[in-house]
């Protein structure tokens, strides 16, 4: 939901009315660049050469777990402490951090699901230049050079990452203010140690005022009590020219080089009507990029919460494919390589070094570091009715009985903030939504469900339950003076909980039983808007960075907030059902570790065809750093689409995870059959065609939730090879299997998909036309076209009969497509479980490798000690790329036989086999004689 709309409480009507009044775009002046953060344009102010960090290689120390070491910076002898950790599963973990602060420093917790399991390092060599230690692994090694301090990662002889390598190491040790009265005792003390004996440099005390100690932005003074505290550390990536990641920005899917404008910035804010192409911040931060070659590919992980920023640089930037085809003509011997800095505002350094070397290794490894995306209900990868806002109970039964009446299937319908009283959270508007359970129990009734919007900022209202306990247990963070922070969100004056405290965050959950949520059921869901947090009088419309979270400021933490807040109200949905119920929670606001919460959105877009083709890109990007459950609102949140534009939107959404509509207060109304019968007929198709894949979804998130790999993924995934695909950002792949270009040009008629492979071939999935691999393909469409193609070699399970929603679809019978490549054999998964319950953590489910080859069809079981029954049964079997058989034959488990009806359309060689008639959990061969 947007920031601004004229709907506020009075008094911020006034000074909102000229956000209203212009254009629907960002006003980039209420946001930082780099030059205007101050650490920012410090520490950018630092140009690579020589280190002023040596390692003092006498403090080594080697534990069987960890290695320790003192570095110290010649030129004010502050001393740090540099410990690296080779970890299970190849990743090296690097740590800095003061030797003895002046008090502790931030380190981020609850983000890693368990302190990570390490291995012993070895030391292979050692002089007074540096050190080099075995990592185990092959012929990889870790390279500590003295002076000046440097970190190389080898295999062999090939350079992987180096650190510091550019000199860019920068630590801003926390210090007693000089030109205020302090706590002489402090001062003495701080003097007293020559680990933190740190002489002011005359450089340093002409700094002082640049906003070390306050800085204003706008209206807004930041007091910085710590005064400056920044960190920074530089990375090299010889052999790299493509990096990745780093959501949330509204860019390409390849991340720019950064020379000539701002860094890219991580910084959880609410941008009103963002623009695209940019490195502004967004919504949500995870700090966290992808490096890919054709040789290897590796991962960074900067495990730090406060705001960041990232400057990437190369050295065949701007070159045209001109240039690099003479440097190679001509023999350059110049390495691509990717320089890349990481600058953050508070905290230490601690970064987690993933060495890969294919794509699906850095998936698994960032995995165990953060844990998988979570395991969703079935039902909310249906597709999802919303806008802001469905006016009353009336309003909800109308647009619920819409879809009935024009056979379009959905399973959420969603609420925003005005079904509330006041915009009181976890209340009911008395008058407009006056018997919730009534409402829901009419959708109950069609096997559907709900939606609620909880939002983190409570209004301060004496007579409001939830404020008073809050208020009462001490649970709101606090300004920098002690009182109960307080801002303006849609409520007016608000308070915010603080997320970052255990009990908060229990009493949080504990407020979704329904003896305490009244009017709720079991059919209704939460969605978490506004949780960077949003405050609208705030600095850059956020908090305060000076507002406290108990001891810790809000600088320290603030990208970790929507991860709490998304975390306490999931956990209340599972505690509501006794720990039985898989929740469902949608949140804007996002850091490491949400995938294993629930789902994530790209915020308030708008219904422009930039929009469309921009959402492709942030959810690939928040795919490669493990959230695959990701969405953008269908139509655009601002501003009205044409019809055509709807329609594409509804086609591209259906193949894109999280499928949800969305519109704005101020819109017209577009449900899906108000655009006329045409229209209405071509959403349907789409929307249709989701419920038809959902097995196959399904099964996606179910090897997400097992390996960490992204459900929808850039091409170079499962091609890491082919340097075509390395850019792509126009289409992409749902699992292995399908291949997906959707139509997101204004008044196309025609699109060229890049099928990959050489060896490959794809079947489209709407005409099963065959087409060899390694090609750019022209396809002509029209309004009814979505290119979608399936691999060769791959069996995929289907749904064909599409009810009202996927929970009416639960016992329905698959259809398996079966697409062949000779050169191998074809197999697929078939994944079945209750859909909603944790029931499978307890082996309660059916899961089965389903494989084509030497002319016979089976059935295995993969979960030999798994218990689950189904009354699913296999209705059809459609064999692309097959030739005619003289007889098909089932044989199932107990021995028995029986001949099978077939069609076979010579002309398309697809063969279709017509009720075999088995149970969808049994073992089973079918032979194609």
């Amino acid at each position: 939901m947007a920031t601004f709309t004229a709907r506020m409480a009075p008094l911020l009507v006034v000074g909102l009315a000229l956000c209203l009044s212009g254009t629907w775009a960002v006003d980039k002046g209420n946001f930082k660049t780099c030059e205007q953060s101050a650490f920012c344009k410090r520490q950018r102010a630092l140009k690579p050469g020589e280190s002023p960090y040596r390692a003092l290689l006498e403090t080594m120390e080697l534990t069987n777990t960890r290695l320790t070491l003192q570095l110290i910076n010649d030129n004010n002898k502050v001393r740090l402490l540099l410990e690296l950790y080779r970890l299970q599963g190849n990743i090296t973990r690097v740590k800095i951090n003061e030797l003895k602060p002046l008090k502790p420093r931030y380190e981020v917790p609850d983000v890693l699901i368990r302190e990570p399991t390490t291995e012993p390092l070895s030391v292979l060599s050692q002089d007074e230049n540096g050190v080099v230690l075995s990592l185990g692994v092959e012929s990889q090694r870790v390279i500590i050079s003295a002076r000046p301090f440097r970190l190389d990662i080898m295999e062999g002889s090939d350079v992987l990452m180096s650190l510091n390598s550019r000199g860019l190491l920068a630590f801003e040790h926390l210090r007693m203010r000089k030109d205020t009265q302090a706590d002489p005792e402090a001062e003495k003390k701080e003097e007293a140690d020559p680990a933190n004996q740190a002489e002011t440099t005359k450089e340093e005390e002409e700094k002082v005022e640049d906003g070390m100690w306050e800085e204003t932005f706008k209206s807004h003074t930041d007091s910085k009590p710590n005064g400056p505290s920044a960190v920074s550390l530089d990375f090299s990536l010889p052999g790299v020219e493509h990096v990745y990641g780093i959501p949330e920005h509204a860019d390409t899917l390849r991340l720019k080089t950064t020379d000539n404008g701002d860094p890219y910035r991580l910084y959880n804010l609410d941008v009103f009507q963002y623009e695209l192409y940019n490195p502004m911040a967004l919504y949500g931060s995870v700090p966290v990029m992808v490096a890919h070659s054709a040789q290897r590919t590796t991962g960074i992980f900067w495990l730090n919460a406060a705001e960041t920023w990232v400057d990437i640089s190369s050295n065949t930037a701007g070159k045209t494919v001109f240039g690099k085809m003479l440097d190679y003509v001509q023999g350059s011997s110049e390495t691509p390589q990717t320089d890349v800095r990481w600058i953050s505002e508070s905290g230490i350094i601690d970064v987690f070094i993933m060495l890969g070397p294919t794509p699906k290794d850095v998936f698994s490894q960032y995995a165990s570091l953060t844990g998988t995306q979570s395991f969703p209900p079935l039902a909310s990868l249906g597709y999802h009715q919303c806008r802001w806002n469905y006016n009353d109970q009336e309003d909800v039964k109308s647009v619920d009985a819409g879809f009935d009446e024009h056979d379009i299937p959905y399973d959420f319908i969603w609420l925003d903030i005005e079904h509330t009283d006041g915009k009181r959270y976890f209340t009911w508007d008395p008058h407009k939504f006056a018997t919730p359970k009534e409402m829901l129990q009419g959708l109950m009734d069609k096997k559907r469900k709900m939606v609620a919007i909880v939002d983190p900022h409570i209004k301060v209202d004496s007579n409001y339950k939830i404020h008073n306990e809050i208020r009462t247990l001490g649970f709101y963070v606090k300004n920098k003076d002690g009182g109960d922070y307080e801002g303006w969100c849609w409520p007016g004056s608000a308070s915010y909980p603080d997320f970052t405290r255990a009990d908060m965050r229990a009493w949080w959950a504990s407020m979704f039983a329904y003896d305490q949520y009244e009017g709720t059921m079991e059919n209704l869901y939460t969605w978490n808007d506004m949780n960077e947090p949003s405050v609208f009088n705030g600095p850059e419309v956020t908090m305060h960075k000076d507002a406290m979270h108990g001891s810790w400021e809000h600088r320290d933490i603030h990208n970790l907030y929507g991860l709490y807040v998304q975390m306490a109200t999931a956990e209340g949905l599972i505690q509501r059902s006794g720990g039985v119920e898989r929740p469902f929670v949608l949140t804007r606001a996002f850091f490491a570790g949400s995938q294993r919460i629930g789902a994530v959105w790209t915020g308030d877009n708008a219904a422009e065809w930039d929009h469309l083709k921009i959402s492709i890109p942030m959810c690939l990007s928040m795919g490669l750093v493990g959230i695959s459950f990701c969405g953008a609102d269908i139509g655009g949140f601002f501003k009205s689409p044409s019809t055509e534009l709807l329609v594409r939107w509804y086609q591209a959404g259906a193949y894109q995870p999280f499928y949800r509509a969305h519109a704005h207060l101020d819109t017209p109304r577009r449900e899906p059959w108000l655009f006329g019968p045409e229209n209405t007929a071509l959403i349907r198709e789409a929307v249709r065609q989701r419920y038809t894949f959902l097995p196959y979804w399904y099964q996606l998130f179910y090897r997400a939730h097992v390996t960490g790999e992204p459900v929808m993924r850039p091409l170079w995934v499962e091609y890491p090879q082919d340097l075509a695909t390395f850019a792509l950002e126009d289409e992409y792949l749902i699992g292995r299997d399908l291949l997906v270009h959707p139509v997101v040009e204004e008044g196309a008629r025609g699109v060229t998909a890049y099928l990959p492979g050489k060896d490959e071939v794809w079947f489209d999935v709407h005409t099963f036309q065959k087409h060899n691999g390694a090609q750019n393909l022209y396809i002509p469409v029209t309004m009814s076209s979505i290119p979608v193609f399936q691999r060769g070699g791959s069996i995929i399970p289907r749904k064909l009969r599409v009810r009202r929603s996927s929970t009416c679809m639960e016992h329905d019978p698959y259809t398996l497509y079966v697409a062949l490549n000779l050169q191998r054999t074809a197999d697929g998964e078939l994944y079945i479980d209750d859909g909603h319950t944790f029931n499978y953590e307890k082996k309660e489910f059916i899961y089965r490798k389903l494989t084509f080859a030497n002319k016979v069809l089976s059935s295995v079981n993969l979960a030999p000690d798994a218990k689950f029954t189904t009354d699913s049964w296999i209705e059809r079997i459609i064999v692309l790329g097959a030739s005619k058989p003289s007889k098909v034959t089932l044989k199932t488990a107990d021995g028995q036989e029986k001949q099978l009806e077939f069609d076979f359309d010579a002309s398309m060689s697809v063969l279709t086999v017509r009720k075999p008639g088995m149970n969808a959990g049994a073992d089973w061969t079918v032979t194609f004689q």
